[in-house]
């Protein structure tokens, strides 16, 4: 049985999973939010992103749990990081060895429907919508953990983008005290 690729993502009301520059000072988290998403974690052996979110993830999470003010969920989140086997979906990264990390690069696609044939459990996208976006204009996105934040972005990078019609089936919701509400979509 192929492994699932699972999209976990903020989004605004109106659609956006960031600023235009990339920002995200509107997403919102709460205590019961991080232990939803630690428990959808270590359900997953493997995370995929995109190089920026990467270079973003890397610079933190190998290291997050050794500050002096870490929380429950750093420490929790920086020792699944570490222990997991990481995709990173780059031109510009092509060649490069990491530890625990394959690029992915050319036909993306194809690489990733490989990925999902390989022995493993879930594979999780956090963020990443260039990724996230070519993985759906390719179907390749069987879940969708959506969290969405009480903001109205106007403008931003889109969640969606694609030139097809995505078809989802909404299985589950639910609202937390931060004003984010939860959304799980399958991919019909």
């Amino acid at each position: 049985m192929a492994r699932k690729i699972i999209l976990s993502m903020h989004v605004s009301l109106d659609g956006y999973v960031a600023t235009p520059d990339g920002g995200m000072d509107w997403v919102r988290f709460d205590d019961e939010l991080f232990r939803f998403v630690g428990e959808m974690t270590e359900e997953a052996d493997t995370a995929l992103y995109g190089r920026k979110t990467w270079e973003i993830m890397d610079n933190y999470w190998p290291t997050a749990d050794q500050k002096p003010n870490a929380g429950e969920h750093d420490r929790q989140h920086a020792a699944w990081y570490r222990r997991v086997n990481k995709v990173v979906i780059s031109d510009s990264m092509k060649g490069r060895e990491l530890p625990r990390t394959r690029i992915f690069s050319g036909n993306i696609a194809e690489q990733v429907t490989q990925l999902k044939q390989e022995p493993g459990s879930n594979i999780m996208i956090f963020g990443s919508p260039g990724a996230s976006q070519v993985l759906m204009e390719n179907g390749l996105i069987d879940e969708y953990h959506l969290f969405v934040n009480p903001v109205a972005l106007n403008k931003g990078i889109p969640l969606f983008k694609q030139k097809d019609r995505v078809n989802l089936k909404l299985t589950a919701t639910k609202p937390y005290e931060c004003g984010v509400a939860w959304l799980h979509f399958r991919q019909r």
